[in-house]
């Protein structure tokens, strides 16, 4: 096992499996919001900036697998990422549950040499309120399967980048 992940640390197809499924994600995003009107909230479109922060990572790593030093660089910045993500799905989770609150304005909080939400509206732009996320399958929230997703990927990159130190 720790063979195949120190090997899969410093393999593209990692890097290109992230990249699809964070490309997944986001098409998942924006079905929902402009096919079924479900519209982003400020937690909502800080996930959608964390996860095309992780394809921008992985599109970086797919052209670095041959340099170790970068490879743990990125797994490094990934791990981080996905942390931020759990930190940020369990927010969503819990305005939505009302065990939390804060973080819920119809502003996105960017600075203006950062402007996402002016730069691309039609993606980054807060259109609703917190505290409601739609319904996927079985009376599972998408809240709950972000939860889900973000908490398992970010074993995953934690585990890979701690592999990518055992073996030189």
């Amino acid at each position: 096992m720790r063979d195949f992940l120190i090997d899969l640390s410093r393999q593209r197809r990692y890097w290109l499996s992230l990249l699809l499924l964070g490309i997944a994600l986001e098409a998942a995003a924006l079905y929902y919001q402009y096919a079924l009107d479900e519209w982003p909230c400020v937690l909502c479109i800080h996930v959608r900036m964390l996860v095309m922060t992780f394809i921008l990572l992985a599109a970086l790593a797919l052209g670095c697998t041959r340099s170790l030093p970068m490879m743990r660089l990125l797994h490094g910045l990934n791990s981080l990422v996905m942390l931020w993500l759990v930190e940020r799905s369990w927010q969503v989770l819990a305005v939505e549950r009302g065990w939390g609150f804060g973080d819920c304005d119809m502003e996105l909080g960017m600075p203006a040499w950062f402007a996402l939400d002016k730069w691309l509206p039609s993606v980054f732009e807060v259109q609703t309120s917190c505290g409601y996320s739609p319904l996927i399958l079985f009376n599972i929230s998408m809240a709950e399967v972000l939860l889900v997703i973000s908490v398992l990927l970010l074993i995953i990159s934690a585990t890979l980048f701690v592999t990518s130190w055992l073996d030189q």
